[in-house]
């Protein structure tokens, strides 16, 4: 879809999958991006995990440590929270919504826009493989849509962020590609 979308300030992008709770491969997909093009212009921090427990008990400092160093991308929850266990989970995401804007008001003097996507329920390999049965039966059913979306869906968010066309004075914000759900914060 990305090279579908490709604009007049686009220029060739790429797509570089890497495990970014490693130090090591960010310096790499860094030094890949700047051998190719000479600097960074669109970066999208797309990692997630979750780990569905019934009890804040059930949380271990490990796991802590990895969600923290993998999960790196807002999404709805750091809004509105979630009734399913999620305590962990919530709290990365919140701390990158601060990030977001944070890092925003730090780059926006050098020219460096910096947005975010916070994306509702959406139907990706990670449900399946980390919550209960019953709980992937009913996703995105307590959205106004009453459905998950599908990662086509969120791609047009990326897209305009990454557009200077469409975006060049938005910076610190989080778009909310979610079936609906209102979100403040």
């Amino acid at each position: 879809m990305l090279m579908k979308a490709k604009s007049s300030d686009a220029g060739d992008p790429i797509a570089i999958a890497t495990d970014v709770s490693s130090e090591e491969d960010c310096k790499k997909v860094v030094d890949q991006v700047a051998s190719k093009f000479g600097r960074i212009d669109i970066l999208v921090n797309n990692a997630g995990v979750e780990h569905y427990t019934n009890l804040v008990e059930e949380i271990t400092e490990a796991w802590l440590v990895r969600l923290f160093r993998t999960n790196i991308f807002a999404s709805v929850t750091a809004y509105v929270g979630s009734p399913h266990q999620l305590l962990d989970y919530l709290s990365t995401k919140g701390s990158i919504v601060s990030f977001t804007r944070g890092l925003a008001l730090r780059l926006v003097d050098q020219g460096i826009r910096v947005n975010g996507v916070a994306p509702g329920p959406v139907w990706t390999p990670l449900q399946p493989a980390s919550l209960p049965a019953y709980e992937v039966e009913y996703l995105g059913s307590d959205v106004p849509m009453r459905r998950a979306g599908q990662p086509y869906e969120l791609a047009p968010s990326y897209v305009f962020l990454a557009s200077n066309q469409c975006s060049s004075y938005m910076t610190g914000q989080v778009l909310h590609p979610n079936g609906g759900t209102i979100v403040n914060g």
